[in-house]
């Protein structure tokens, strides 16, 4: 689903990303994991095509997200670690302005809007302007616009930021169902134990460098998630 190949990304001399190769297949939910500046949120970027990167290939669905953008980003969502969305916008308009963008039909886009606005207790919310809305608000709505068109890979650089414990049980069974329908998911987080019990499989990146990679059994062996990457630190 997701094939990254010796992605190398710096600012200046600085390499925030060095020869990262990493393969996110389908039905698989993929953690990254990493200190602050390791190059998790360059990584992620530059997977969903919002940053341009010095070397390497990045395919989404076998296609190339230099050469063929728009078909990528057909297939993909993207949620950042802060949601910047337009503020002048009522939550429900920014709804069916992303749907007007993946051409989502109107009986189809009001449905998913109920459901999973429901669902994340933010229906009574909609009508009102997003500048209003707290940080958790934000999130949800920011959730709800990436599982409208049904992507085949969401993209998420620490997606349980702001959510409240409801809201953050909730995001993970919706992350579950949407591999389990043979979706892929790729996010970032610094909540260990969130990505020990939910992630197929872990990355733990260092300064740029993959350290460690694998199903989660691999990763950890017998130690908690937490000791594996406090001791990969600290070497």
């Amino acid at each position: 689903m997701l094939r990254i190949e010796h992605l190398t990304k710096s600012y200046g001399e600085k390499k925030a990303v060095d020869d990262l190769s990493l393969h996110i297949k389908a039905g698989e939910i993929f953690g990254f994991i990493g200190h602050n500046g390791a190059g998790k949120s360059t990584t992620l970027k530059s997977a969903v095509g919002i940053l341009q990167f010095d070397e390497g290939t990045i395919q989404i669905g076998g296609k190339d997200i230099r050469k063929e953008p728009v078909a990528c980003k057909k297939m993909l969502a993207y949620i950042p670690d802060n949601p910047d969305l337009y503020e002048f916008m009522s939550g429900i308009k920014y709804l069916n302005f992303i749907a007007d963008i993946f051409a989502i039909p109107a009986a189809e886009r009001q449905e998913k809007t109920r459901k999973y606005a429901d669902l994340l207790e933010l229906t009574s919310d909609l009508a009102d302007p997003i500048s209003a809305y707290s940080h958790g608000m934000k999130q949800k709505l920011t959730v709800i616009s990436a599982w409208l068109h049904d992507p085949q890979l969401i993209v998420m650089d620490e997606p349980f930021v702001g959510l409240d414990p409801k809201a953050s049980h909730l995001l993970k069974e919706m992350m579950r169902e949407h591999c389990d329908r043979g979706g892929a998911i790729f996010f970032s987080t610094h909540v260990l134990e969130v990505a020990e019990k939910l992630c197929d499989k872990v990355a733990i990146i260092k300064q740029g460098r993959l350290v460690r990679e694998g199903t989660m059994e691999e990763v950890r062996g017998d130690d908690s998630l937490e000791e594996v990457f406090l001791e990969l630190e600290a070497e």
